[in-house]
């Protein structure tokens, strides 16, 4: 993965969107991005969208939210699991502070 370092470095950018055109994931968060420009606003983001949903339904709402989303499987959702195996899911904490 490259540093904050080499994405400075113009000529280690080159060589990192060379990498990142082949299909390899240069940045982290960057995956699926075609480029090393791509890579990096997909890795923006998610970070970014990652700290809205935060601030929208709190860290006991964001906290829950990923216990949940941990239980999913493929043939399974992460509600279904936790249905199943008795582990409480306190949905009311999902609620947006907007509302």
């Amino acid at each position: 993965m490259a540093s904050e370092q080499d994405l400075r470095d113009p000529t280690k950018r080159a060589e990192l969107d060379e990498r990142a055109r082949r299909g390899e994931t240069v940045v982290p968060g960057g995956t699926g991005g075609k480029s090393l420009k791509a890579q990096e606003q997909l890795a923006q983001g998610r970070q970014k969208g990652g700290e809205m949903r935060k601030e929208q339904i709190g860290q006991e709402g964001y906290h829950e939210m990923g216990k949940k989303g941990g239980l999913s499987t493929i043939d399974k959702s992460g509600g279904e699991r936790a249905a199943e195996e008795g582990i409480p899911i306190d949905e009311s904490k999902y609620k947006t502070k907007n509302r």
